[in-house]
């Protein structure tokens, strides 16, 4: 599957949305709906992005027993999404009983991604807030290994993590990698981050970008500069 950016459209309202998309005049990037957009603007909002040509990745990171988000993702199959996704800590049955909701009857789904550990989270509070002991990094790598197992399409790490994930789950497993800012950039709420180029080194299936996108004085220009830096 090739690489791409994932551009998350993270707005408080449909309105402002659709104003940013209108700025890349036939172009069609990627978009993540993520939950600010999500519960602003509802279900409508992914139909109209859809209809416009998009790709969508449904970033609403589902957490609950196993019953429930069975029964949410049968909803969200029916919304033709392109991605969706669940955390991963809410363990391997959970996840197989997802991919069942997800799937539809004729077999077709959506891709399903497992969220290892957000890339807001340190070292230090796994440890110490969360109580998840160990490395890190190994701790990720242990829910990709839970997310393969479930029979899921991949993960959502940070780039730092993709190269690992990829050695142990195999190449075709999808990282979908958000801390990824411009060297210029500030990293603002991120602690594991990578600039586009590095997340293209470190193997990351596709990067997702936000601020340095929707902040920036030329949204269209940074789009097509981490376009250059990830894809070439």
């Amino acid at each position: 599957m090739g690489k791409d950016v994932i551009v998350a459209c993270d707005f408080p309202s449909k309105e402002v949305c659709l104003a940013f998309l209108d700025k890349f005049e036939g172009k069609k990037p990627y978009v993540k709906i993520g939950m600010e957009l999500f519960y602003a603007a509802g279900a409508d909002m992914v139909k109209e992005i859809k209809d416009r040509g998009h790709q969508i990745f449904l970033d609403l990171k589902l957490h609950d027993i196993p019953n429930t988000v069975k029964s949410a993702m049968k909803v969200l199959s029916g919304m033709d999404v392109d991605m969706t996704n669940l955390h991963a800590g809410g363990g391997i049955e959970m996840m197989q009983w997802a991919l069942e909701g997800l799937t539809r009857a004729d077999g077709t789904r959506p891709l399903l991604i497992g969220v290892t550990q957000l890339t807001s989270t340190s070292q230090e509070t796994m440890n110490n807030e969360l109580l998840i002991g160990g490395d890190i990094n190994d701790v990720i790598a242990h829910y990709a290994m839970n997310v393969k197992k479930a029979g899921l399409d991949g993960v959502v790490c940070s780039p730092l993590e993709s190269k690992k994930i990829h050695e142990i789950c195999g190449s075709e497993f999808l990282t979908v990698t958000p801390g990824v800012r411009f060297a210029d950039n500030q990293t603002n709420d991120q602690k594991r981050v990578t600039t586009p180029e590095m997340a293209k080194i470190l193997t990351s299936d596709y990067i997702v970008v936000g601020r340095p996108i929707t902040k920036a004085d030329d949204p269209v220009a940074a789009y097509e500069r981490c376009l250059k830096d990830f894809v070439g």
